[in-house]
């Protein structure tokens, strides 16, 4: 089991400047999307790839600082160069990954957890919801684990939820304190 660093502090500021940063989508379109809204962060796109072998081809050799990779590709789709991304071993296997997908289900966010990914967002996202989840991920304290054949960040959140959701046992507790609010305000039984 690995670990990597130690988590950032939330006064910390991150310069992304020099970020060494791979996209991977088979459209055109979308790549240029998340590589104009990545350069709004100051994030320059040193590799824009059409498809997981060609990535693989670079990450094999380059180690880059942030990867943002479509789920649904063809040929070699993103969850599964996600995955061989994390057995490849230096430089890349630690990298931070997000995934994106036009549209998201419970299955999907299932394998990518699975495969290692560290988030996935839905497609359209705005930039700040982008920018959210890579300094999500910059702060991100999980460690890297090896169990059977997962290798990853620990897919358990323990003391914070990924940003934009909210743990069910806090909607729990707010749930409960409201009705005990409500009951109480409507004062004692008749």
């Amino acid at each position: 089991m690995g670990v990597i660093g130690e988590t950032l502090r939330e006064s910390a500021i991150i310069n992304l400047t020099g970020a060494v940063t791979m996209v991977v989508d088979d459209s055109a379109f979308a790549s240029e999307i998340t590589c104009s809204a990545l350069l709004g962060f100051g994030i320059k796109t040193r590799y824009s790839m059409r498809g997981a072998a060609e990535a693989i081809q670079v990450l094999k050799d380059v180690e880059i600082d942030l990867l943002v990779v479509d789920c649904e590709m063809p040929g070699m789709d993103g969850f599964e160069l996600v995955h061989w991304l994390r057995r490849s071993g230096p430089p890349n296997a630690f990298v931070p990954v997000i995934m994106t997908a036009g549209h998201i289900r419970r299955a999907m966010v299932t394998r990518g957890r699975d495969c290692g990914a560290n988030f996935i967002i839905t497609k359209p996202f705005s930039a700040a919801s982008l920018l959210e989840r890579i300094i999500w991920v910059a702060r991100d304290g999980r460690p890297f684990l090896e169990v059977g054949e997962y290798f990853g960040p620990d897919r358990r959140f323990r003391d914070a939820a990924p940003p934009g959701e909210e743990r069910r046992s806090e909607v729990i507790r707010r749930a409960k304190f409201e009705a005990d609010k409500a009951a109480g305000a409507a004062g004692p039984p008749r």
